[in-house]
C-alpha cells in the first residue's frame, strides 16, 4: 500500500502510517503507539503540527459564530509554539506527546476559540459601523500556519485601510458637492453682480501696453493696478502719485496707506475683490499659465470688481483671454500693438568678456552664475549692476537705478529682468541658452527668450535692440529661438487655488479638520465638470500643512501660516517660520529678532536671508498684528538690510575693478605675455 503524502512544511507527520521503520521491532512498536496517540490527540481538537518561523507549533482549525456570521479559522495560538525545530528533533516521541497535551486540551482550545470569537465580533461590529465588509476581512484568519496575533494584526490593518478608503471616498463625494469649479466665478460676488467689460492690450515688450492702460487708470475716479511683482507695484504706485492720484500701496509685506485714496497699486495676490472700482489693470496676463502662481491671475480675471478691466500681456495670451471672456459672459475688446523699435540678432557672438560694451545686459539663470559673471566683468574693468530673484525689490530697484543713471556700465541679471524692469539696455547677451526649471536643465522656451530679449532697444534711446549669445553655440541657439513663434496659451485649464472659505465649506461637509487633508480634498476631488478650471499646484502648501497640523492651531491660523512667503528649504528661514508658528500655537507674541540670519562666512547670503525674514515677519504682522506686533519695524529693517545688500554688491564689484587696475599698473611697461625678447 502506498503511504500518504506528507506536508513538506511539517517537521514530521503525526500519521502513524508515515512513521519510518526502525531496526528494533520493539522500539518501533513503542514509537508507533506514541505516534498513534499523538495523531489521535491532534485529530480530537482538529489540530496539526506545522512549521512556524523555524519552530514547531500547533495549528488549530475551527469555526465560530458571531452575529449570524460563520467565521472559519486556522491559526496558531500563542501557547501553541512548542520548540525550535533543532530542539524538537532532539526530544523523544514521548516528550513530543507530553508537550502537545500540555498546550492542547479542552480548556486551552475553549479559551482560544473564545478569543477568536471576541476578536471577530469586534471586527464585525466596527466594520458594520463604518459600512465595511467585515466578513470578507475575517477570511484572513483561515490561511493557516501563522500565529493568531499576527493574523489579527493583518485583519486590523486591512480594516483600517478599508475604513480610510471609505472615508476618503465619502469625503471626496462630499467635497465634490461642496465646491464645483465650474461655478468658481460666482464665488466673487461683487464682480459677478457687476456689468464688466474687458480690454485686452496685447503685444511684445516695448510696445507701450502699460502706458495706455495706466493713462486710463490715472484718469479714472477709482481703480486698482495688479502687479506680478512688488517692484512693479511700487513703480506704478509712484507713477500714479506723480500724476497727483491719491493712491495706496498694498503688497504682502508692505502697506503705504494714503488717507482717502481712490486708487490702489498692489501685487496681484492682494486683490480686494469686495471693493468696486471704475478701472482695474491686470499686468502680465500670460502668467495665467504659470502652475505656481497662475491661480492669482485666474482669480483676478474672474473677481476684479471693476467696470473696465485692462488685461496686459503677450500676444500669445489671446486665446486664453477670449475663452475667459466668453465663459464669464463679459464683452471683450482686443487691442494689439507692435514693438516700437526693431529687435535684431547681432551678426555674431560676443566672444569674450572684453568684447562687452556699455549698455549690455548679460543674462544668467541662477544667483551663483549672476555673481560669477558680475565678478568676471568687474575684473575686466567694467562697472556692474546685478539683479537676481533672491534680492529684495528695493535692492533690485537700486541696482536697476545704477544702470539707468549710468553709474553701472553693464547689468548682469536673471530672467527677473524680463518682467517689468524698464532699463536702457542696448544689447541683451545670453550667457547660456539653457535653464534649470526645478526638474532638469533644458533649452529656454521661446516665449521666455522673446520676453528677455525684448528688453533690448528702449524706444527713444536706441534705434534698435540687439540680441546675442556670449559664445557661438549660444548665439546660434538663441537665433533659432528668436525665429520660433511662442505657443499660444491654452483656452482651458485655468488654475484655481482654495480660499479659506472654500476649505471651511469642505470641512463642514466632510468633518475633516486636517489642513493638509482639506487641501488634498480640494486638489484631488473637487468637481471639475469640464476642466475649464483646474486645481493649481498645492504641493508646497500641503507639505507645510502636514507640519502645521501637528500644532494646536485653528484652521484659520494654519491656513495663514501655510501661505507665508518664505522659503522653508533654507534652514535659517525655516527655523524662523517654525518658531513663529510654535509661538502662535502657545498664543504667545513673537517679537522680531533684530539680527542677520544665516552663516557669517557668507555675509551677502546672510543679509539676503535677513531681508526675506523681515519681509515674511511683516507679512504676518499685517495679518495677525496681535501675535506679530513688530510689523512696521520689520518693514524698516527690511529696507535697511536691502541698502546693506546693495552696498555689499557694489563693494564687491568695486574691489574687483580695483584689482584689475592694480594688475594693469603692475604690468605697465612690461612686454605682454608671449611678446618678450626671445633668448638666443
Amino acid at each position: 500500500m502506498q503511504k500518504p503524502m506528507t506536508d513538506p512544511d511539517q517537521p514530521f507527520s503525526s500519521d502513524p502510517e508515515a512513521v519510518p521503520a526502525r531496526a528494533d521491532p520493539e522500539a518501533d512498536d513503542a514509537l508507533l503507539d506514541v505516534a498513534q496517540e499523538l495523531h489521535a490527540w491532534l485529530q480530537e481538537f482538529n489540530a496539526r503540527l506545522v512549521h512556524n518561523e523555524g519552530a514547531v507549533a500547533i495549528e488549530v482549525a475551527g469555526r465560530v459564530e458571531c452575529a449570524g456570521v460563520a467565521v472559519p479559522f486556522r491559526l496558531v495560538p500563542a501557547q501553541g509554539v512548542l520548540a525550535r525545530v533543532q530542539k524538537w528533533r532532539k526530544l523523544t516521541a514521548e516528550r513530543h506527546l507530553e508537550l502537545v497535551k500540555e498546550r492542547l486540551n479542552r480548556a486551552s482550545v475553549a479559551e482560544f476559540q473564545a478569543g477568536v470569537r471576541d476578536f471577530a465580533a469586534a471586527v464585525l461590529h466596527r466594520a458594520a459601523k463604518e459600512g465595511v465588509d467585515g466578513a470578507g476581512l475575517l477570511r484572513a484568519l483561515d490561511t493557516g500556519k501563522e500565529l493568531a496575533t499576527r493574523r489579527y494584526q493583518i485583519v486590523e490593518d486591512r480594516l483600517e485601510d478599508a475604513i480610510q478608503s471609505r472615508r476618503e471616498s465619502s469625503q471626496a463625494e462630499a467635497a465634490r458637492g461642496t465646491l464645483k469649479l465650474a461655478r468658481y466665478p460666482e464665488s466673487f460676488e461683487t464682480a459677478f453682480m457687476m456689468r464688466r467689460r474687458f480690454i485686452a492690450i496685447l503685444g511684445p515688450t516695448n510696445s507701450g501696453k502699460t502706458h495706455q492702460a495706466m493713462e486710463a487708470l490715472a484718469k479714472a475716479t477709482s481703480g486698482v493696478y495688479l502687479a506680478p511683482l512688488r517692484l512693479l507695484a511700487l513703480e506704478n504706485y509712484e507713477r500714479l502719485s506723480e500724476r497727483g492720484v491719491a493712491v495706496s500701496l498694498v503688497t504682502g509685506e508692505e502697506r503705504r496707506i494714503t488717507e482717502g485714496a481712490s486708487h490702489i497699486a498692489s501685487t496681484i495676490e492682494m486683490l480686494d475683490s469686495s471693493r468696486a472700482v471704475e478701472v482695474a489693470v491686470i499686468d502680465e496676463i500670460q502668467m495665467l499659465e504659470d502652475l505656481e502662481r497662475g491661480s492669482a491671475w485666474t482669480a483676478a480675471v474672474c473677481g476684479a470688481p471693476a467696470a473696465t478691466v485692462y488685461l496686459l500681456g503677450a500676444l500669445s495670451a489671446r486665446p486664453a483671454v477670449e475663452a475667459l471672456a466668453e465663459r464669464l459672459g463679459t464683452p471683450l475688446e482686443i487691442v494689439t500693438l507692435k514693438r516700437k523699435s526693431p529687435l535684431e540678432m547681432a551678426p555674431k557672438a560676443v566672444g569674450g568678456v572684453g568684447q562687452l560694451k556699455k549698455g549690455d545686459a548679460v543674462i544668467a539663470f541662477s544667483r551663483r552664475e549672476v555673481l560669477n559673471w558680475a565678478a568676471q566683468i568687474a575684473q575686466a574693468g567694467f562697472r556692474v549692476a546685478a539683479i537676481y530673484g533672491n534680492l529684495s525689490p528695493e535692492v533690485r530697484r537700486a541696482q536697476a537705478r545704477r544702470f539707468r543713471d549710468g553709474e553701472a556700465d553693464i547689468v548682469v541679471a536673471t530672467d527677473a529682468i524680463g518682467m517689468g524692469l524698464n532699463l536702457p539696455v542696448a544689447r541683451v547677451v545670453f550667457s547660456t541658452a539653457r535653464k534649470f526649471d526645478g526638474i532638469s536643465e533644458d533649452i529656454l522656451p521661446p516665449w521666455l527668450t522673446h520676453q528677455i530679449a525684448g528688453r533690448a532697444g528702449r524706444f527713444g534711446l536706441h534705434e534698435a535692440g540687439l540680441v546675442a549669445g556670449f559664445d557661438d553655440h549660444t548665439h546660434r541657439i538663441v537665433a533659432r529661438l528668436m525665429k520660433t513663434q511662442p505657443e499660444s496659451l491654452p483656452s482651458r485649464g485655468f488654475y484655481v487655488t482654495p480660499s479659506l472659505s472654500h476649505l471651511k465649506g469642505i470641512a463642514a461637509a466632510t468633518g475633516e479638520r486636517s489642513l493638509a487633508r482639506l487641501l488634498e480634498l480640494f486638489s484631488r476631488n473637487i468637481d471639475l465638470t469640464d476642466d475649464f478650471f483646474l486645481p493649481g499646484d498645492l504641493t508646497e502648501q500641503i507639505e507645510r500643512a502636514r507640519w502645521l497640523d501637528t500644532l494646536p492651531l485653528s484652521l484659520e491660523h494654519r491656513f495663514t501660516l501655510s501661505l507665508v512667503p518664505i522659503s522653508t528649504r533654507i534652514h535659517a528661514l525655516n527655523f524662523a517660520w517654525q518658531t513663529w508658528a510654535r509661538a502662535l500655537a502657545k498664543e504667545k507674541s513673537s517679537h522680531l529678532r533684530i539680527e542677520p540670519v544665516g552663516d557669517a562666512r557668507y555675509p551677502l547670503q546672510a543679509a539676503e536671508d535677513a531681508c526675506k525674514t523681515y519681509s515674511a515677519y511683516a507679512w504676518l504682522g499685517y495679518r495677525l498684528p496681535g501675535f506679530y506686533p513688530d510689523g512696521e519695524t520689520a518693514v524698516a529693517l527690511a529696507r535697511s538690510m536691502s541698502e546693506k545688500v546693495d552696498e555689499m554688491l557694489n563693494q564687491q564689484n568695486r574691489a574687483r575693478r580695483q584689482d584689475k587696475k592694480r594688475q594693469d599698473g603692475k604690468g605697465r611697461g612690461k612686454p605682454a605675455r608671449g611678446q618678450g625678447t626671445r633668448k638666443r
